[in-house]
């Protein structure tokens, strides 16, 4: 993944040059801000690939500062480093735009596996444009819903998990198969995040009432079209 360019907001300095220097050793680019508002800065000069931000940092925290970066970007992938292990502080970070997230302290190795997993691109079919589900047109090549003439521009997760659910349309999606695939591994944390993420879908298909993503207890979900 050469030319990558990642934008790290990390207030506590030397581990952020640890962060940086270990992943410009595998051929990223890096951008590092130690606070909320020079990591919004950079954000608008340099047009980073992917972010990775610290929650708690001075005159800007991550939560904020993704907010504010959704609300012109929809698909840049966010991932957040905390402290946090509360349920209800990850949650909070799905729900203002991240993608991933990593306890503190952590290994390069497993940052750079999230990087990775959140750039890379599902391999598309042949000849593959958009595909009808139910009153809606979804492009998982840019990334959109469309809904008569309402395009919603999704997240890449959003994206990837619409295209898997359609996969298995009118079958169950495997709980475990999905969180492996997406988020690395199907823990307690990441099974919530991918709650938060279905309800987001539900909520943007609902102009469609023949259209259900339900709930299959103890195995997984459904998408009914």
């Amino acid at each position: 993944m050469n030319n990558i360019k990642i934008l790290l907001a990390e207030d506590e300095a030397s581990l952020g040059m640890i962060v940086k220097e270990s992943l410009e050793s595998r051929n990223f680019t890096v951008f590092h801000a130690e606070n909320g508002e020079e990591a919004f800065a950079i954000y608008k000069e340099k047009k980073p690939d992917i972010l990775v931000l610290d929650v708690m940092m001075p005159l800007k925290d991550g939560f904020t500062l993704a907010k504010e970066i959704r609300l012109e970007n929809k698909t840049i992938p966010i991932i957040f480093l905390t402290a946090k292990s509360q349920t209800a502080d990850v949650l909070e970070g799905f729900n203002h735009g991240g993608n991933d997230y990593l306890k503190k302290p952590f290994s390069m190795e497993e940052l750079i596996i999230r990087i990775k997993s959140l750039l890379n691109r599902i391999e598309l079919k042949p000849n593959f444009e958009a595909i009808k589900i139910g009153e809606y047109s979804f492009n998982l090549t840019k990334q959109t819903l469309k809904y008569t003439s309402q395009i919603e521009q999704l997240t890449h997760r959003e994206a990837q998990l619409l295209y898997h659910l359609f996969d298995k349309k009118n079958e169950v999606l495997d709980r475990a198969f999905i969180l492996n695939k997406l988020w690395g591994n199907d823990d307690f944390f990441n099974a919530r995040s991918m709650d938060v993420f279905i309800s987001k879908l539900r909520k943007k298909l609902k102009k469609d009432t023949n259209i259900q993503i339900i709930n299959i207890r103890g195995f997984g979900y459904k998408l009914i079209c």
